[in-house]
């Protein structure tokens, strides 16, 4: 099941262009240890573990397919870990069907061939459910220590992948209330540091708009990634529970029930009180966590049943297998991260003394990624590394003086074209009409937010 997950995963890896993240990874990445740490005490501080290990990673190729390799890893890993928790909580048959479940997420395709670390955040995770049942069931320092490291593992990945640890609490009772306390409070030391890291870079994420409770009702979409595939494993789940109740209820007062339900709903619950208690914070991609609880619950729903658990089972992975390929094939499309690079190249037809001009600076690393031909001249372009506190570039302000002697100029600007057309949200295409241009041709890549590609001449 590991390696089929894993194998799901990366079937999409090379399919899909990179989007604005994952060309932030590499840009980080590909900074000296200085340089990295000079970016994390400005912007994305709480990536600092993953960008540590993609430095080293990528010394060995910036590929799309080798980026996304270890994100696939990282879904085969938990979905290891998914049959042997399954296997302890109930049965193998349930360990096996959730896993099999979780591969055949539509989610799973995306963040497992996605180079960032939200595979990273699941699989640890899992290995934290999995540590914390092995130290409840036979308590010993050993495997404390082992539920200590899962812990800090889960801080270090994301920081919102903390949001599942309160539901590990459904576990505490005297006799090992001091132990579990113990590792929970070393393991969870670097989320205090990242915690108050992150909170002085909130400003990294002022995008993020104010959520209402009406997200929740796309919380099983977002977390199998397909609408219909999501409500009914996210009702099969709860069935799951209920059977975790009854097997696992006598002499445990229902823990393990409540712990894989707090797995499942807790960190959509609290991430939409950290929006409204300390800043916006409410996007979808932060609570992929919970899709191995809900593929997990869902197998033991499943392998619950009386006398046919293993019909029921590939029933369900067939079903949900189906229900799955339209949003299976989206994400695997070139525009399936949604920031389509190649698309905008083959709109630029550049002519000799064409200038180029981006909306967002950080489009630039895309362009310079993708391009194999050459490309109008990037005329505000003020140096070749990208600004040590951040993504962007260093770019001139004179862009009328930066346009002088040009006839046409191509603008990309991350958006819909109304975005950059009307109003002031792109101010760079402004400043482009100021200097004596107007559009003639504007296209957008057809997905939200997606590229805007649009050629001015001057007047």
């Amino acid at each position: 099941m590991a390696l089929a997950a894993g194998a799901a995963a990366f079937s999409g890896s090379g399919a899909a262009t990179l989007n604005g993240d994952e060309l932030a990874t590499i840009s980080a990445a590909s900074r000296s240890m200085a340089g990295l740490w000079e970016l994390a005490r400005n912007i994305d501080g709480h990536f600092l573990p993953y960008y540590l290990f993609m430095h080293f990673w990528v010394k060995a190729g910036t590929s799309e397919l080798w980026l996304r390799l270890p994100s696939a890893v990282a879904i085969g890993v938990a979905a290891w870990f998914l049959v042997e928790l399954g296997r302890r909580l109930h049965s193998t048959r349930a360990g096996v069907i959730g896993a099999a479940l979780f591969a055949i997420l539509p989610s799973v395709s995306y963040y497992g061939a996605f180079a960032r670390s939200y595979a990273f955040a699941a699989a640890a995770v899992v290995f934290s459910f999995w540590a914390l049942h092995r130290a409840v069931e036979r308590p010993g320092g050993r495997r404390w220590v082992t539920y200590g490291v899962a812990v800090a593992l889960v801080c270090c990945t994301h920081l919102f992948a903390v949001l599942v640890l309160p539901a590990h609490l459904a576990l505490a009772r005297r006799g090992l209330l001091l132990r579990m306390a113990a590792a929970l409070a070393v393991g969870g030391l670097p989320a205090v540091v990242l915690g108050v890291v992150g909170f002085g870079e909130r400003h990294a994420i002022s995008w993020i708009p104010q959520r209402g409770p009406e997200v929740w009702l796309k919380f099983p979409k977002m977390a199998a990634g397909a609408t219909g595939l999501g409500v009914l494993l996210f009702a099969v789940a709860l069935a799951g529970v209920a059977v975790l109740w009854r097997s696992e209820g006598r002499g445990e007062g229902g823990r393990w029930a409540l712990a894989a339900l707090g797995w499942l709903v807790l960190p959509p619950l609290l991430l939409l009180a950290v929006s409204h208690l300390v800043t916006p914070a409410y996007v979808d991609r932060y609570l992929f966590v919970t899709a191995p609880a809900l593929a997990l619950l869902a197998g033991v729903a499943v392998a619950g049943v009386p006398r046919f658990p293993v019909p029921a089972g590939v029933a369900i992975v067939l079903v949900g297998g189906l229900l799955g390929v339209s949003d299976h094939m989206t994400v695997r499309e070139e525009n399936g991260r949604f920031d389509n690079v190649p698309w905008a190249l083959r709109v630029v037809r550049a002519e000799p003394g064409d200038a180029i001009v981006y909306g967002q600076s950080q489009l630039r690393a895309g362009f310079g990624y993708y391009a194999d031909s050459a490309m109008p001249d990037d005329v505000l372009k003020a140096a070749d590394a990208p600004e040590p506190d951040g993504f962007g570039y260093p770019e001139r302000s004179d862009v009328a003086a930066a346009l002088k002697g040009r006839e046409r100029v191509w603008v990309v600007w991350r958006g819909t074209k109304q975005s950059g057309l009307q109003g002031n949200s792109v101010p760079r295409v402004g400043q482009v009409e100021r200097a004596g241009f107007e559009a003639v041709s504007v296209k957008h890549s057809a997905d939200l937010p997606g590229l805007t590609v649009a050629l001015f001449v001057r007047k």
